[in-house]
């Protein structure tokens, strides 16, 4: 945690301003910046997340550099929209070309012409430079149109008050801290609030309303009404943001200590059902003949939340989420049983691959492993609700392969009863499966097992063609080691085979 002292000041404009002195601030790199764009007669300020972090005591990495144009050389002309700077050379590129020459040895640049911005790269700290700038956009589109700006006019255009935070790099003022909207207070009481009108700032930019609810849930702060109520109000808005930079937002989300807070506010603002309709089928509670069902969308949100505060896999927070999104589909009445969601597991692993297609997300391994974990979620429950036999357990572990801990991690997880002695139950039978299956992992090195014999050389002892009788048999040897019929040997798997093979009326060969 970092120590922050702060002398006061009133500007004119009634922007309140303070001397910021704290050892990150005092950072080499930030004076050296500073001195460059003195030398080139420029304002310079470290702005944004970087600032609002310095306070938080979040560490940050990422440092966002806006340098601005003397007035008198300042063309406010406008400017094509996407590009970050009138035509001539960005003030923002010019700043960090000095920036990434005198750091020297082991920085490297990259430069974006189109946007007007450039990256200097030093170890692990990354600076991104650009010029001041206002914005105006189109109702069509979140691109906005660009032109040359004061500081006051890039603080406007940023997208909350804690994000508008600048602090001063010239020697001259070194250290000033300007804050035109409040962020100190709002981060004081934990405030999510936009600096000018919230129904303009979200629908100019629509993908702020997806940064609202994140930075809600990462930092832990609350909407404030009027920022809560636009969000509401122009929700329909998400529709011209693609689905990457949505689920960029939502995996940001997702790392958070408690993801269940951000998709509750996007459940209770109303982009739930735009941006993810099939989780937010999962809400509501249906009773007949005075029996219901637990709400499946809020024990969904605390499963995420178990299982973040044990795990930081991203994908295994995913899996949780996913756990049961085949329950709406597979819910039926019985009147013996009452509710059921018989085959959800298998029904919701089914959805997953068109979800993931519908939401531009990766549709490679970590979906596959999501698939595997929902669709394997009920077997430990299964486990412990029968006898734990040797077989279930093998079939388990070479099922789930090397994936089995994170499955036994969601499965702990998808406990929330709030009948403590049920809850108890269920974890101590939960630790006699884990000691189960580190016995038989031991003795039968099951998991992620291939059988001794493969295919081809059943194929070359029996004289076959590729066909389904080599499968059969191959399947007979796995499944005969999974039910411990014989051990996972070779020799052992050779004497099943012939076996199998006679019955099948192929001719064994002689030893």
């Amino acid at each position: 945690m970092y120590l922050c002292t702060f002398i006061w000041l009133i500007t004119a404009n009634q922007t309140i301003s303070m001397t910021v002195h704290n050892e990150k601030i005092n950072d080499r790199l930030l004076k050296l910046v500073g001195k460059e764009a003195d030398r080139l007669g420029l304002e310079c300020y470290v702005i944004g997340g970087w600032v609002r972090d310095l306070f938080l005591h979040r560490d940050s990495k990422d440092i966002d550099i806006v340098a601005v144009r003397p007035a008198s050389d300042r063309n406010d002309g406008e400017v094509e929209e996407n590009n970050g700077s009138p035509k001539e050379v960005s003030i923002g590129i010019m700043l960090a070309k000095a920036v990434a020459d005198a750091l020297g040895k082991g920085t490297h640049l990259n430069v974006f012409k189109t946007y007007g911005t450039a990256q200097v790269k030093k170890q692990d700290i990354e600076l991104e430079f650009v010029g001041a700038r206002k914005e105006s956009y189109r109702h069509d589109s979140r691109n906005p149109i660009v032109e040359d700006g004061t500081l006051e006019e890039d603080q406007n255009r940023r997208d909350f008050t804690i994000n508008a935070l600048a602090i001063c790099l010239n020697s001259n003022r070194y250290g000033e801290l300007l804050d035109p909207f409040g962020g100190m207070e709002d981060m004081e009481q934990c405030i999510i609030r936009t600096p000018l009108d919230p129904d303009i700032t979200f629908s100019d930019d629509p993908l702020r309303m997806m940064r609202a609810v994140r930075f809600a849930s990462q930092l832990g702060f609350y909407l404030d009404r009027p920022t809560f109520d636009a969000i509401e109000r122009n929700r329909e808005r998400i529709s011209i943001i693609t689905k990457e930079r949505i689920v960029d937002e939502l995996n940001k989300m997702m790392l958070s200590r408690r993801p269940s807070v951000g998709w509750k506010l996007l459940d209770s603002t109303g982009l739930l059902p735009l941006i993810f309709p099939e989780l937010a089928a999962l809400k509501g509670i249906e009773a007949k003949e005075g029996r219901g069902h637990k709400d499946v969308f809020y024990h969904t949100l605390q499963v995420v939340d178990n299982v973040s505060m044990k795990s930081d896999n991203l994908w295994l927070r995913w899996a949780a989420l996913l756990h049961d999104i085949g329950k709406p589909k597979s819910k039926a009445w019985d009147p013996v049983a009452g509710w059921t969601f018989y085959n959800h597991n298998y029904i919701g692993a089914r959805m997953i691959p068109r979800i993931f297609k519908t939401m531009k997300m990766p549709q490679n391994e970590k979906m596959d492993y999501i698939v595997k974990l929902v669709e394997l979620h009920m077997r430990p429950i299964n486990l412990i609700e029968d006898t734990v036999t040797d077989s279930a357990v093998r079939r388990l572990l070479f099922e789930a392969g090397d994936d089995i801990d994170d499955l036994m991690l969601l499965c702990d997880a998808d406990i929330t009863s709030k009948n403590e002695d049920k809850v108890r139950r269920y974890h101590d039978n939960y630790q006699l499966v884990r000691k189960k299956m580190v016995e038989i992992e031991e003795k039968d090195r099951v998991r992620n097992f291939q059988p001794p014999v493969k295919g081809d050389e059943i194929m070359q002892i029996f004289s076959l063609e590729p066909c389904n009788l080599v499968g059969e048999l191959k399947s007979k040897i796995k499944d005969a080691i999974l039910d411990g019929v014989i051990p996972n040997e070779r020799e052992a798997a050779l004497q099943y085979l012939y076996q199998a093979a006679k019955e099948k009326g192929l001719t064994v060969p002689e030893k």
